[in-house]
């Protein structure tokens, strides 16, 4: 009966979800070529809180938990397992402060509305994750923007969504780059929780009363260690916390 009832409350809940990218589409733009970096900034925090707004039409609760309070004056790394891409909003949202820029597949960069808008122009990037030779200098560059901006990047180490729930190891190449080259970074892990519920049957029909949880694991310093350290001490720390279900 739950699946059954998912099929109208699914098609209500993509009217809305592509009413909100087109709608915020032109925003954005005026918002960047009139007002600049600031103003842009804010149409995508508050695109993302649209999104997350249409989430609820789908019964989902989103649970963000941080009991850290996160240094100013610093880049930040956000370290995340990945589930679905409803992932995305709840870190864009609740941690616009620190500014999350992201590093996407270059495919996202077109085609989509107010989404490849704001990753082209936004200060996120785009590289062909089968041409390393693209990848990792457009990773050493994004690095660099960190650097000089203090913003944060959100990153996907598994490459690609779990289906499941279980998280896929983690590619170390781009966690590589950005801790050489973001040596004062502050890493955020992030344990996810249940968001592949919400694409359980694929997109479409989305499971209905789904509770995804996101929980920011305690901070590491860049510094502090080194590189394959780092890389298993973060992950160590984002699948600690996972739902094995």
């Amino acid at each position: 009966m739950k699946k059954i009832i998912s099929y109208p409350i699914s098609v209500i809940y993509y009217f809305f979800f592509g009413l909100t990218l087109v709608v915020f589409h032109p925003i954005q733009w005026v918002c960047y070529n009139v007002f600049g970096y600031q103003a842009h900034k804010k149409s995508v925090d508050y695109l993302n809180l649209c999104l997350l707004r249409c989430l609820n039409i789908l019964g989902t609760r989103i649970t963000f938990e941080n009991k850290h309070d996160l240094p100013e004056g610093v880049p930040h790394i956000i370290v995340a397992n990945h589930q679905s891409p409803y992932d995305i909003p709840p870190i864009i949202w609740y941690l616009r402060k620190l500014h999350p820029k992201f590093i996407s597949k270059q495919e996202l960069g077109r085609g989509i509305p107010s989404i490849s808008y704001n990753l082209r122009k936004g200060g996120s990037i785009l590289i062909d994750r089968k041409n390393p030779r693209q990848s990792l200098p457009a990773i050493k560059n994004f690095a660099e923007y960190l650097n000089e901006t203090n913003r944060s990047a959100v990153i996907f180490p598994e490459g690609t969504r779990s289906k499941t729930g279980m998280p896929r190891k983690f590619s170390p190449n781009g966690l590589k780059m950005l801790f050489r080259y973001c040596p004062k970074a502050v890493i955020v892990p992030i344990t996810i929780n249940n968001s592949w519920k919400i694409v359980k049957f694929g997109s479409f029909p989305l499971n209905l009363g789904v509770h995804v949880k996101l929980t920011v694991q305690d901070p590491i310093l860049v510094h502090q260690f080194d590189t394959d350290t780092l890389i298993e001490k973060v992950e160590q720390e984002i699948i600690k916390d996972i739902i094995n279900q």
